[in-house]
């Protein structure tokens, strides 16, 4: 009987060893975290402080152990946004990691800023405004001569200007399912 038990035992303890070991360590600084986020986010509709959930895409591995097993749950901050302009301001996102949930237990994280940063509007405008004005000027020559040809520059590059504004936003996205990497800031205990 008591040879009984302590083979239980024994089996027990195989069994719940690894899991131990799996939720048991320290994260260190720069250790890289990758996020699989859950829901879409954007630079159009996005604040400060907003919350994201997300799952651990990758195990984070440290000295040869998982730390966090992949599928843990995540939270992902909005740290900072911009959307963007129609005629210069670009779009910015930047996001962090602020927790991860192992075996239960919230940990606290403190990660680097994953960003992004739309195209400059500068080039597309200068297209866009140029070519209205040249192509004012062209046609009001045709049709007036040289007092046309001012006349229709003018027109032409207010025309340029209207269809940079129209078409000029071009907000930053992320789909859901972006994984996202991330490196620590701070040492992460598991425990």
């Amino acid at each position: 009987m008591r040879k009984l038990r302590i083979g239980l035992l024994a089996a027990a303890l195989v069994a719940i060893l690894p899991l131990v070991a799996l939720a048991q360590g320290t994260v260190p600084v720069g250790t890289e975290v990758v996020v699989s986020l859950d829901q879409s986010v954007s630079s159009k509709t996005a604040r400060v402080g907003d919350k994201l959930a997300g799952s651990v895409a990758q195990n984070v591995v440290v000295n040869g152990r998982t730390v966090v097993p992949k599928g843990s749950r995540a939270t992902v901050s909005v740290a900072a946004v911009q959307a963007s302009g129609r005629l210069q301001t670009p779009a910015k996102l930047s996001l962090r990691v602020t927790s991860v949930v192992v075996k239960g237990r919230t940990y606290a994280v403190s990660s680097n800023l994953w960003s992004q940063t739309g195209p400059n509007h500068n080039k597309r405008n200068v297209v866009a405004i140029g070519g209205g004005t040249a192509a004012g000027a062209l046609i009001g020559a045709i049709a007036g001569g040289g007092k046309g040809a001012a006349i229709g520059a003018v027109v032409g590059a207010g025309a340029g200007t209207v269809g940079a504004a129209a078409t000029g936003k071009k907000d930053i996205e992320f789909p859901a399912e972006s994984q996202l990497r991330f490196t620590t800031r701070t040492t992460v205990t598991i425990r």
